[in-house]
């Protein structure tokens, strides 16, 4: 009954860390397809979708957010968008509180998105926040200018993310010398730091129980 037991426990749990993951993804996907769906509520009823198709067919906000937020990337490419944007912008910049929200929020959304040499390209491992302690942080290049001449030496701008919440974190200027260039990925690190440490690098998901992978026989 004991090697039952443990038979049953193993394969449970086997179950869970594949079931939990998929269930929550399949969650988040329907929740952000509900939420995008209310986009289509500033439809008139008598052009809406569901009366044209005469059914609801779920996705179709996410296919109107999608096209909306196309037409707007290519209205801002020409001159009449870019001065839209721009007087839109200078409204902003008026307003106190408005536009250090918006200040933070577009450039967070240009680091994201833009494939630019603002970038993290580098993970790198540190002394933080003390000595004999390292922390895993990402490489924006190195500082330059007045930062490095007032430091005497090479320095780099690192960011060094929480957990389980990596947009937040601490901004260090760490000595060249003091710093680890690893070979892992961005992609590899976040796993890394989301986890708190469970996803190892290369990893597609937490190590499983030993154990579940080799149920003992009955």
């Amino acid at each position: 009954m004991s090697r039952l037991r443990i038979w049953i426990k193993n394969y449970l749990l086997t179950g869970l860390i594949v079931l939990v993951p998929v269930s929550i993804t399949i969650y988040i996907i329907q929740a952000l397809i509900g939420v995008m769906d209310e986009f289509l509520s500033v439809i008139p009823r008598r052009y809406h979708p569901d009366t044209l198709l005469g059914f609801h067919l779920p996705g179709l906000g996410l296919v109107l957010l999608i096209l909306i937020t196309f037409i707007a990337g290519v209205l801002t490419h020409n001159y009449a968008g870019k001065k839209m944007v721009a007087l839109w912008e200078a409204l902003v910049r008026r307003i106190p509180v408005v536009r250090n929200i918006y200040q933070a929020l577009k450039q967070f959304t240009e680091a994201i998105f833009l494939n630019s040499g603002g970038h993290f390209k580098q993970v790198v491992l540190l002394e933080f926040p003390r000595k004999g302690v390292f922390s895993v942080g990402f490489s924006a290049g190195p500082a330059g200018g007045e930062l490095e001449q007032r430091a005497g030496e090479p320095i780099w701008h690192i960011f060094i993310p929480c957990t389980p919440n990596p947009t937040t974190g601490y901004y260090v200027l760490a000595p060249e010398k003091d710093l680890l260039f690893l070979r892992m990925s961005v992609e590899e690190a976040f796993k890394l730091i989301i986890s708190g440490g469970l996803i190892a690098p290369g990893a597609d998901s937490p190590p499983p129980f030993r154990s579940a992978l080799r149920p003992p026989s009955i």
